[in-house]
């Protein structure tokens, strides 16, 4: 029996519902013939151009990313710029494009659980949850290392574990870091409930220059970029949304570093 593509959005969807979602975003089938047949899928952080080149290259039919190509409404579809060209190009491909958002980034078991399980962190629970009485959903985790570190000793080994070169941090508190909050992507909003949550730490991304003066020396600020953040969401869908769910599926992740900041 084959697999299609409404096939896996609904595997996906029953873990991970699109209900879940927040507001202003637009996971989800963005691209693609629900009945289309699926043997092979290239997992991505962002569906670009150069990423639905490689699925075409690598003849996968289906394109599974954590961020929507299309976030708002598209009016025209002629190639202007490079979300209309990527749009185009899966189309004439017969290549699905599929969006696992914030959806994602509010179940315990997404991409801020992968962050907390890279950092060794335990004891963790949703940061902020959406409803009081479901303690699995929400934005942000928070958790406890198991043995306390120094400041410096806490950075040296974030930007080892999250593979990232440098980082962007308030003032130090001259105190141990125990208690980390993270939140994949852009985390401003978690900041007062990261420290009514006392934690030593907020790893997020995405800080304004103005936001950085909202920690007021009750906790320290980490920035360590937005796909730095989320770079290892492709590990989160292949090995806890799509190991082993589908006979003969191949899934691939893609090789092209998709972040667009570069640093000199």
């Amino acid at each position: 029996m084959k697999t299609t593509v409404k096939d896996i959005t609904q595997h996906l969807e029953s873990m991970v519902p699109l209900s879940l979602q927040e507001s202003y975003d637009n996971a989800g089938l963005i691209v693609g013939n629900p009945d289309a047949p699926v043997t092979r899928i290239l997992l991505c952080l962002d569906s670009t151009e150069e990423v639905i080149a490689e699925a075409i290259e690598k003849k996968c039919e289906m394109v599974i990313a954590h961020h929507p190509i299309v976030f708002k409404g598209l009016k025209k579809l002629n190639g202007a710029n490079y979300v209309e060209r990527t749009v185009m190009t899966a189309i004439k491909h017969d290549i699905a494009i599929y969006a696992i958002h914030t959806n994602l980034d509010n179940v315990d078991f997404g991409v801020n659980e992968k962050i907390m399980n890279k950092l060794e962190i335990k004891s963790m629970s949703i940061l902020s949850l959406k409803d009081k009485r479901v303690e699995r959903i929400g934005a942000g985790m928070i958790g406890t290392l198991n043995q306390s570190l120094k400041e410096h000793e806490f950075l040296e080994m974030l930007k080892v574990k999250m593979n990232v070169g440098c980082i962007k941090h308030t003032k130090l508190l001259g105190k141990e870091i125990s208690r980390v909050a993270v939140c994949g992507g852009a985390g401003g909003f978690l900041l007062q409930k990261a420290i009514e949550r006392q934690a030593d730490i907020f790893i997020t991304s995405d800080f304004t220059y103005h936001q950085f003066f909202d920690a007021e020396n009750k906790i320290v600020i980490a920035d360590i970029g937005h796909y730095e953040s989320e770079q290892f969401t492709s590990e989160v869908l292949k090995d806890t949304l799509l190991s082993d769910k589908f006979a003969g599926l191949e899934i691939l992740t893609t090789s092209v570093r998709t972040n667009p900041v570069n640093y000199f």
